[in-house]
């Protein structure tokens, strides 16, 4: 598989410090405004927003977790049994501002199932959504976020990959790209 690198470490931070100064610009106190992280990838993205914005404001936000497995519109189509994550949300969403948050949008499927997900619970005064990585060409849903760090055009054999340090030890979103002789087996 051939990879490039879309945003190397570096690039990483600033493209997360800029949304997050997108965010505070357009929800100032966060007062009346939840954050809330698709399982399960979308909660990196969540926890690293989360950590800038509190640390800049000096105050906590409301955020939550939200696992979208029994929502998904091909989940009865699996070979393999499926395992939801946890959905962690303790509050109410009732009338509020809510931030959907996703590291890659892609078709816009995910975001579509966490739609029906959240109204679980309650009914939101806005929902806004924030996509890390936007692959714009392939969407199957008229779905388009709000804010967006990265701008990627792919084609459909292409995969993207955001990476945590946390997780694979270093910040990076990567560009995989199957080769003739891997597509052919």
């Amino acid at each position: 598989m051939n990879k490039r690198t879309i945003l190397n470490s570096k690039h990483f931070e600033i493209t997360l410090k800029r949304l997050a100064s997108e965010l505070k610009e357009n929800h100032s106190s966060f007062e009346n405004t939840v954050l809330i992280g698709l399982q399960p990838r979308g909660i990196h993205v969540l926890e690293r927003l989360k950590s800038i914005l509190e640390h800049n404001l000096g105050q906590e936000l409301t955020c939550g977790q939200l696992d979208i497995t029994f929502y998904r519109d091909d989940f009865r189509r699996r070979e393999r049994p499926i395992i939801p994550s946890v959905t962690n949300i303790d509050f109410i969403i009732e009338g509020k501002k809510v931030v959907l948050i996703d590291d890659v949008l892609f078709s816009g499927r995910t975001i579509r199932s966490g739609l029906d997900a959240l109204l679980a619970f309650g009914r939101p005064q806005k929902v806004e959504l924030l996509a890390f990585i936007d692959r714009r060409f392939e969407r199957h849903l008229p779905i388009q976020p709000d804010y967006t760090g990265k701008l990627v055009d792919t084609l459909s054999s292409q995969r993207v990959s955001v990476e945590w340090k946390e997780i694979e030890g270093e910040d990076q979103v990567i560009l995989l790209e199957t080769t003739e002789e891997e597509k052919n087996g």
